[in-house]
């Protein structure tokens, strides 16, 4: 297929191997069937025949020297303790994202480029293994509402095969303090994987309950309403109906679905927790009360 393009692209240059240091000078593009590359000067590419080409082939990210010096940079100041990196506007706010694969086999390169067709070409994308990343945006970048990194997460994980959680962390002002910012996140990111079970999205609002829970001292955790926990111990399935309830913000319809029962059998359930322990579900207090005794409960169960 390839030796085709080199006869309507003459200048271009033919690849058995990935090229280490492709230039970016030209469009790189992979044939999976064939295992080759192909490198084509984007002067001879028009912008209707690079679509064509994407659509049958890859095209293989080129990080310019520029780009590769920026990543490095941001590498050094949030995981190698170094020096501020260099940026066009000190007054910036950055959103850091960070992204964690179930797997170190997917192909960094193209995961990038995919990242990038969800985000923009501007965000930078640097490395922590082969597992996890973190993305940069620029509060003028943000596109992506968490929602939509939902769809996204799903999308990358049947395209690659792998299950990926995102972290969205806070918009931060650019400077010193943005690293130690960065670490706080990452820490309940970490958290978050180990203790909730992996899900798409975290967020420190998502996170900080259960993790305030995990670090209570113990005589405080005993204080808990015990009578609570006692139940769920008795009745796994009105722990879950009310966790679900609880974290669907009271809504019976969202509850009821995802707990694939009907909105009765869900107001039956409510209604016998209430009867049993005293406590009002529809009561902000009552709501804190029982979502802390549910966490707990969790964390003690696994």
């Amino acid at each position: 297929m390839f030796k085709k393009l080199l006869s309507i692209y003459e200048n271009s240059i033919l690849f058995l191997n990935q090229p280490e240091n492709p230039s970016d000078e030209f469009f790189t593009l992979f044939n999976d069937a064939e295992n080759e590359w192909i490198s084509i000067p984007k002067t001879d590419v028009s912008e209707k025949e690079l679509k064509l080409l994407k659509t049958i082939f890859k095209l293989v990210e080129v990080e310019t020297s520029a780009n590769h010096s920026t990543s490095n940079g941001w590498n050094q100041f949030l995981l190698l303790n170094g020096p501020l990196p260099s940026y066009p506007s000190e007054e910036a706010s950055i959103r850091l994202i960070q992204f964690h694969m179930s797997s170190d086999d997917a192909n960094q390169i193209e995961m990038e480029s995919a990242l990038k067709g969800f985000f923009t070409e501007d965000v930078l994308i640097i490395w922590e293994n082969g597992s996890r990343g973190i993305v940069i945006e620029e509060k003028t970048q943000i596109s992506l509402s968490e929602e939509e990194l939902i769809s996204m997460s799903e999308t990358l994980e049947s395209d690659f095969y792998v299950k990926i959680s995102f972290y969205i962390g806070k918009l931060h002002p650019f400077s010193l303090e943005l690293r130690e910012k960065f670490r706080q996140e990452q820490e309940y990111f970490s958290f978050g994987i180990i203790n909730l079970g992996n899900p798409h999205i975290l967020t420190f609002e998502r996170v900080f309950p259960a993790f305030l829970a995990h670090h209570l001292p113990e005589e405080l955790k005993q204080k808990v309403n015990q009578e609570v926990i006692e139940l769920f111990q008795d009745d796994p399935e009105m722990f879950a109906t009310v966790k679900i309830f609880l974290e669907n913000n009271l809504n019976a319809s969202l509850t009821a679905k995802r707990l694939y029962i009907h909105r009765n059998t869900l107001q039956y359930r409510i209604d016998k927790f209430c009867e049993k322990t005293g406590i009002g579900l529809k009561d902000f207090h009552g709501a804190f009360t029982v979502f802390l005794a549910c966490l707990l409960f969790e964390q003690k169960r696994s």
